[in-house]
C-alpha cells in the first residue's frame, strides 16, 4: 500500500503535550500515544480545522513506526474518513488530514481533565 506520508515531523506544542501524556499514562513510547491520538481524533465526528501546524520540534516519526503492525489498517481508516468527509485520497490530501488529525487528537487527549493515568485512556475506548 502507498504510504501517504513517509514521516512527520510533529509540532512543539504536540511534543509537550505528547510529554504530559507519556507521563500521565506511563506510557513511553511516541508512536503508541500517537496512535492513540489520530484513532481519537478519527472518532470526532467533525472535520478538523485546516489550520497551519508548524513542524518545529525535534519528534520526527516514520509512517512504519507510528502505525506499527497497525499500519495498514489506520491507513485504510484515514482513506475512509477523508472519503467519508467528501475529500480525495490522493497522497497530498491524505498527507494534509493524517497531520491534522494527529495533532487534534494529541490536543484532545492532552486536554482531556480526566485523563490521568492510563486506565483513563481506555476508558476512552467504552465511550
Amino acid at each position: 500500500m502507498e504510504l501517504p506520508i513517509e514521516r512527520i515531523r510533529l509540532s512543539q506544542t504536540a511534543k509537550d503535550r505528547l510529554v504530559k501524556l507519556k507521563r500521565q499514562t506511563k506510557i513511553d513510547q511516541w508512536n503508541i500515544l500517537c496512535r492513540w491520538a489520530f484513532c481519537r481524533s478519527l472518532a470526532e465526528p467533525s472535520i478538523p480545522s485546516p489550520v497551519p501546524i508548524p513542524a518545529d520540534s525535534n519528534v520526527e516519526i516514520t509512517w512504519k513506526v507510528f502505525g506499527g503492525d497497525m499500519a495498514d489498517l489506520l491507513l485504510i481508516a484515514l482513506k475512509q474518513r477523508c472519503h467519508e468527509d467528501g475529500l480525495g485520497t490522493d497522497k497530498e490530501t491524505l498527507a494534509t488530514q493524517f497531520r491534522l488529525h494527529l495533532h487534534r487528537g494529541i490536543g484532545y487527549l492532552a486536554g482531556d481533565p480526566n485523563l490521568k493515568k492510563i486506565e483513563n485512556l481506555l476508558a476512552l475506548t467504552l465511550n
